[in-house]
């Protein structure tokens, strides 16, 4: 059975834009992108999740980069902010409006805790400053489990569903959902166990406490390549490249679902121009590095730098995607 859920809704998220984007803006020389005396100090990077995490990943990939190719004069300590999905630091940037010496990651996560309901603010709350990609979800399984792979899953779950305890951040749930609604299974009686990040969510698999996980490819790529885990299925619009080439995809075994995960920056509401428009241009020129890019082939992301109105399209496409999914699934609050 096919999911009804449309194909040129998802379509924005799972295939993202291919094009990097050059901004005028980016003829910096260490640090001068947004021109004036900012940044005078040094600036913190939040991963608003744990170690391990795709956020932490990130934010991480970007600061090393961004200190390598020399872009930046100031420090950049990165800090660990785990808490409600994002949603616990989200709201202290919300209230740190007009500030300028903190950014952090986001991504769909924002969105979708938003969505459901269980955290007052999403982007258009704070101040989003670019996206940098997408990533494709997976879910994957430990090597000594008894869900080696997808027909494995799937009978299991039209067995039933609350026997299979999956490990997922709450805002992760949605592609899982839509998988089980277009296979006739009622996502209600799904076991969703929260598990904040890749790391944790590892950790449970390994130990027994989850049958399976999901999250973004990044996340168990090392474990994948150790052989602890073992990938069941992914929700890319098509299949993935080597290594990882040989993993279903959804849309491939009958079912119409396809999902990715945009990740960007965004910093406290109401961020001075000055500072949107410094890193809008650091950003600009950290996409087009070797050393970045290196880490978006690695990590089988696809490049989406986007800022200003076009990223402000992407992201309000990205949120009617989320609420056409929550009322699909009914994974609200």
């Amino acid at each position: 059975m096919k999911s009804s859920f449309p194909r040129k809704v998802v379509a924005p998220l799972a295939m993202g834009a291919t094009a990097l984007l050059a901004l005028s803006a980016c003829g910096s020389d260490g640090g001068s992108a947004g021109g004036g005396d900012y940044p005078a100090q040094p600036i913190n990077v939040t991963a608003p999740a744990e170690p391990g995490s795709g956020w932490d990943t990130t934010a991480r990939a970007m600061v090393s980069s961004l200190e390598e190719e020399g872009l930046t004069d100031v420090p950049l300590p990165v800090q660990n902010q785990p808490g409600g999905t994002g949603c616990s630091w989200l709201t202290q940037m919300v209230g740190m409006s007009g500030e300028d010496t903190d950014i952090a990651i986001t991504s769909l996560a924002s969105q979708t805790m938003n969505q459901r309901g269980l955290c007052e603010h999403g982007p258009s709350d704070a101040t989003m400053i670019a996206t940098l990609y997408t990533e494709n979800f997976i879910v994957v399984a430990s090597a000594d489990g008894e869900i080696g792979d997808f027909d494995d899953l799937m009978t299991a779950l039209e067995d039933d569903p609350g026997s299979v305890p999956l490990a997922a951040a709450g805002d992760d749930r949605l592609p899982f959902a839509l998988l089980a609604d277009a296979a006739g299974i009622d996502p209600a009686d799904i076991r969703f166990v929260d598990y904040e990040g890749g790391g944790e969510q590892t950790n449970a698999l390994l130990n027994g406490d989850a049958a399976v996980a999901i999250a973004g490819l990044s996340e168990f790529r090392g474990v994948l390549e150790s052989g602890d885990l073992v990938p069941i299925v992914s929700f890319a619009p098509e299949t993935l490249e080597a290594p990882f080439d040989s993993v279903p995809i959804a849309v491939d075994e009958g079912y119409d679902v396809a999902l990715a995960n945009w990740r960007g920056v965004y910093g406290p509401a109401d961020m001075p121009e000055e500072a949107v428009s410094y890193w809008e241009g650091v950003l600009g020129e950290l996409v087009e590095t070797a050393s970045w890019q290196d880490t978006v082939e690695s990590n089988q992301w696809t490049p989406l730098f986007q800022t200003g109105e076009e990223m402000a399209t992407y992201i309000d496409e990205a949120d009617q995607t989320v609420a056409d999914g929550v009322e699909k699934t009914a994974i609200g609050s």
